[in-house]
């Protein structure tokens, strides 16, 4: 593979992934081309700015186009690396959707020549890397592809998932360990001598198949835990009992870590990835499906009960606390907040007032319904109903002598000091 300098890089996909590591592998010196199907994304990165929220983004996309090392484009250029970071998502029936995958891979086969490496990174069901190289060794018979020819391969394929958390991306992409799964041993080893250019976390590599089963666990572990933590929360709210102290009470046992309940889970990973292994195998993953049925079933639950509180204050006006998936991000992608605030806003109409620091206009979800976006100080001074949806430091912020009077629906505990005053709401869900 050519030296830092020499190395040129394509990414496939300038989304909350692949712009970072776009970024993050041009600091190295690397020459890298984001490749994006929006003109506006991909206007936006050449004028060195960013059309995404992630901290210290903005700063390091500004420099590397300014020295001429990322710039982006419409249309895919040779290169020496290609990495795919596009969506996969799923569809109606929960099946995954490598569509986008298998466009890319088609699109890199337009110049793909010996000596390349094509990386995918899409979190995808097991078998997906597999099916990027049949699909390439059919576009292109001049190239010997490996695990598909008794000789040396022409070109070596790989995958290695992103394992980031949202806030924390730039330090995450090269602090973590990574899992490079190769189609072929010597594969594996040629993707990890290009991880080892930025990663500083450690670089195992193993089977394309176990890497990409190895993410889908990842986050299907984290669902499950997350599913204990929502049922939980319902037995409490049954029972009248408050789960946050519960939940406090119980993690003082040196081997009980409960994770916090919240109004259901969002993000393309863990609301998403769960599915894929219920898809390849569902009659053996009974809990893998329980847990994503309890995390969508506690969106419901949560409509039900802000709903119940609204009615006690026919048209008052009612803040709705965010609607991304996770607290200090603009990432709306399967928010359980949005939904819950969406709903809302469509019964409700007028009275709905959504406070979301990361967003300067509401969502198509909200056309119609007449719900405006408002500011936290305007929404405290305004509404006497306040519907906690996510944890923004900014809410978190909020001291109690501006909310003792609110009734309020905390659904993540971040307010443990706020008076109760929807009893009547628990005694009706419970009835």
């Amino acid at each position: 593979m050519p030296g830092e300098a020499e190395l040129n890089v394509v990414v496939l996909g300038l989304g909350y992934i692949g712009l970072p590591t776009a970024a993050v592998i041009a600091r190295t010196g690397a020459r890298v081309l984001g490749v994006d199907v929006s003109a506006d994304v991909v206007d936006t990165v050449n004028s060195g700015r960013v059309h995404i929220e992630e901290v210290d983004l903005d700063g390091l996309v500004s420099g590397v186009v300014a020295r001429g090392t990322l710039r982006a484009s419409t249309q895919i250029e040779t290169a020496d690396v290609f990495v795919i970071a596009v969506p996969t998502p799923f569809a109606d029936d929960h099946a995954p959707d490598i569509g986008y995958v298998l466009r890319a891979a088609t699109t890199i086969a337009t110049v793909l020549k010996a000596g390349d490496t094509v990386i995918l990174e899409s979190t995808s069901p097991v078998g997906t890397t597999e099916q990027v190289r049949d699909l390439l060794a059919g576009l292109r018979p001049d190239l010997k592809v490996p695990g598909r020819t008794g000789e040396q391969a022409d070109i070596a394929i790989a995958y290695c998932p992103e394992r980031v958390l949202p806030g924390r991306i730039l330090v995450e992409l090269i602090d973590n360990d990574r899992v490079i799964g190769g189609v072929t041993p010597r594969c594996a080893r040629k993707a990890l001598s290009f991880y080892r250019r930025f990663v500083r976390g450690a670089c195992v590599t193993t089977t394309s198949r176990a890497a990409e089963m190895t993410k889908l666990t990842e986050n299907a572990f984290r669902d499950v835990n997350i599913a204990f933590a929502n049922e939980l929360s319902l037995v409490a709210d049954r029972m009248g009992v408050d789960v946050w102290e519960v939940i406090r009470l119980a993690n003082r046992h040196p081997r009980v870590n409960i994770l916090q309940p919240g109004p259901g889970v969002g993000g393309h990973c863990i609301a998403v990835d769960p599915w894929f292994l219920v898809s390849a195998a569902p009659d053996v993953t009974p809990l893998i499906r329980s847990a994503r049925e309890v995390n969508d079933g506690k969106t419901d639950h949560v409509i039900a009960q802000a709903a119940a509180l609204i009615e006690q204050w026919p048209g008052a006006p009612v803040a709705c606390l965010g609607l991304a998936f996770k607290a200090n991000i603009d990432d709306f992608r399967e928010s359980p907040a949005l939904r819950v605030a969406a709903a809302l806003a469509a019964r409700f109409g007028r009275q709905i007032r959504v406070v979301e620091p990361y967003a300067t206009a509401l969502p198509a979800a909200f056309d119609g319904t007449g719900a405006t976006l408002t500011d936290i100080d305007t929404a405290l001074d305004s509404c006497p109903v306040m519907i906690v949806l996510v944890d923004h430091d900014v809410f978190r912020s909020v001291p109690l002598d501006e909310r003792a009077h609110k009734a309020v629906l905390d659904t993540r505990g971040i307010w443990p000091d706020q008076p109760r005053m929807i009893s009547p709401v628990r005694m009706q869900l419970a009835s």
